[in-house]
């Protein structure tokens, strides 16, 4: 049967949808049994949750509840402690019930998806604008971001996100770490705001997002930013681990930077990892 999910690896939190009873590590492909007589056509794996979405537009979620991450509200508790640190099966995200999803991404401590109209909705840690005062607020039910065209494409960072709306315009918002929002600064932005160079005379296609760097197609060529990896969290031999944005140093860009492959190539896909970055090209 087509849209079965299969899953494997790391189960802390039941971020593989096994069951209370699955073991913590799992090291083989094994069936979501609960998900059986759904056609799942979209899924989104974050750090400890995953999102999925049915070929109706329903959207799901599992694994650990913290931050609302999941979207699922309030759970259940007894004198207001929460009596479960996870869901270890599949539960639909009453929000977003009557709303046809068609994107989904996850990140760090977040989640996000676009519904067939181009509207965007954020659950999880500080990805609500508090009122201009402060830091931003966690959602722990999906919360619509109204202040956005018609979004197209959507990614999940650390703790930053990016839309690509349908005239190719790039939004970013979140934490600013080593500058993985592309706008020139460090300074962080509770709401999204528009990369506007290089990408002002040619549209964005795609974006992804790794811990704290970014990942963009415009006209067929990468460009990247953030995150060189110099200073960075993990080391090799007390070398940097970096290189991710590809621009031949472990240095930071707080812009978008061209990355330069090669002669009669373009990028199609495009993709981030914790720290390093992979794409999809092809020949012109």
């Amino acid at each position: 049967m087509d849209g079965e999910v299969y899953m494997w690896g790391k189960n802390s939190s039941g971020q593989l949808g096994l069951g209370k009873k699955a073991a913590k590590a799992v090291h083989r492909p094994t069936k979501v049994e609960c998900l059986s007589g759904l056609t799942i056509k979209l899924a989104a794996l974050g750090s400890e949750h995953t999102v999925a979405v049915t070929d109706g537009g329903e959207a799901l979620s599992w694994g650990a509840v913290a931050s609302g991450r999941l979207g699922h509200g309030l759970e259940s508790s007894i004198f207001g402690f929460l009596t479960s640190s996870s869901e270890y099966t599949p539960r639909l995200i009453k929000k977003l019930e009557g709303i046809r999803v068609k994107r989904v991404a996850a990140g760090l401590l977040h989640s996000a998806c676009i519904d067939e109209t181009g509207s965007l909705f954020v659950f999880g840690d500080k990805v609500v604008a508090n009122l201009g005062f402060g830091e931003a607020k966690k959602a722990t039910m999906p919360s619509m971001i109204n202040t956005l065209p018609y979004s197209e494409e959507v990614a999940c960072g650390g703790y930053h996100t990016c839309v690509v709306t349908r005239g190719g315009e790039l939004y970013t918002w979140g934490s600013n770490e080593n500058g993985c929002l592309g706008i020139g600064s460090t300074d962080v932005f509770h709401a999204p705001e528009r990369i506007q160079d290089p990408f002002l005379k040619s549209p964005v296609s795609k974006v992804s997002c790794g811990w704290k760097h970014t990942a963009a197609i415009s006209d067929g060529k990468v460009f990247t930013w953030g995150w060189g990896g110099s200073h960075g969290t993990f080391s090799v031999d007390g070398h940097s681990s970096g290189g991710q944005l590809g621009h031949g140093s472990d240095v930071d860009y707080i812009k978008p930077t061209m990355v330069h492959v090669g002669e009669n190539v373009k990028a199609l896909e495009i993709s981030c990892g914790f720290n390093h970055t992979g794409a999809i090209f092809g020949y012109m």
